[in-house]
């Protein structure tokens, strides 16, 4: 069972960090940037906001710990119901009537 540390209200993405240490029984973003498989470089990034947290490390995520991908991105204050790539405001198409 996943412990589960309070949504925010705002984009937090160390609250995600926090929780997935606590989750997985580690003691520091060292350790996680391991077990994820990313360098340190990218945690302390993400922790600052100076990344984003990209879809395959929230794959990632998932997979490690079974939170939803949905929880986990509550979890860093994400509250949008979808998620598009940059860039894709809808079809790149027009429709023509003649």
């Amino acid at each position: 069972m996943a412990m589960i540390i309070d949504h925010p209200r705002q984009y937090q993405p160390g609250n995600l960090l926090d929780t997935l240490i606590v989750t997985l029984g580690l003691k520091n973003d060292a350790a996680l940037s391991r077990t994820l498989a990313v360098g340190p470089a990218v945690l302390s990034k993400i922790r600052n906001g100076h990344m984003p947290v990209s879809a395959a490390l929230l794959l990632r995520m998932h997979e490690e710990t079974d939170i939803s991908i949905q929880d986990l991105r509550r979890l860093m204050g994400d509250r949008r119901r979808n998620h598009r790539a940059r860039g894709t405001a809808g079809p790149s198409w027009t429709i023509a009537y003649h």
